[in-house]
């Protein structure tokens, strides 16, 4: 079942949850003059998604497209968006552009460079330039700076089934799931290097209101704090040196 519940003002979470993975794929839109949709889905996500989204507005009209790496549950189902929607652009990451997505999407993405702005209305989205965070050379996030949205990606992913928001603590439960991932076949999912705590602390001085969790629960409340709590997370767990 794919529900839909408003977040912050504007921004709507798409969740399926699958029970083989036992997690949520959540998709974010963000209304506007210029719609964004943030997370395509896989393949298998698309036809409740767009069925979700015309809930809140024609699917048609979306006009941008991001993610953060080329993944399948990032991305997958793309060109389908692309298809539906003749105006629509996807965003990602310079090196997202010429790696792969430039010959995946069916018409030419724009990339974005490190602290570029994109306007779509009355909102205004920085793009942050994250490699391998949460993983992938070609790692981005959205900032939406008017209402202070992270769109997070996969740093905070809880497993399970998930409310839409929370605002108790997700950096516990996060770490619990990185454990357990780390224990099985999912090891080394997120990757740990010397840039990593300077990204994540990068991200915290955003100071953002609301965590968009891909995998899990939203998250609103003191973002900085929760992203300095799951740098010393990531720390503990995945550094080499511990």
């Amino acid at each position: 079942m794919t529900t839909v519940d408003e977040i912050a003002p504007d921004v709507f979470r798409i969740s399926t949850f699958v029970p083989e993975a036992n997690l949520t794929f959540n998709q974010f839109l963000v209304r506007d003059e210029e719609p964004l949709l943030f997370h395509t889905g896989m393949n298998s996500l698309f036809a409740p998604a767009r069925e979700a989204i015309a809930s809140v507005i024609d699917p048609a009209t979306i006009r941008w497209i991001g993610f953060s790496h080329f993944e399948s549950d990032e991305c997958g189902s793309l060109n389908d968006w692309l298809s539906i929607a003749p105006k629509a652009t996807a965003i990602c990451s310079f090196v997202g552009a010429i790696t792969s997505v430039n010959d995946f999407a069916i018409r030419a993405p724009r990339p974005m460079m490190h602290d570029e702005v994109l306007e779509t209305g009355k909102y205004r989205f920085r793009f942050r330039q994250t490699p391998h965070v949460p993983h992938c050379w070609d790692a981005g996030l959205l900032f939406e700076e008017v209402n202070r949205t992270l769109f997070s990606s996969d740093l905070f992913t809880q497993a399970g089934e998930a409310a839409p928001l929370t605002h108790s603590d997700v950096v516990q439960h996060a770490k619990e799931t990185l454990i357990a991932f780390e224990q099985g076949p999912l090891a080394a999912n997120m990757p740990y290097n010397e840039n990593t705590a300077s990204i994540l602390r990068g991200l915290a001085d955003l100071k953002p209101a609301t965590l968009a969790t891909m995998h899990g629960t939203s998250f609103a409340g003191d973002g900085e704090r929760a992203l300095l709590d799951l740098t010393t997370v990531f720390r503990e767990t995945l550094s080499p040196a511990t």
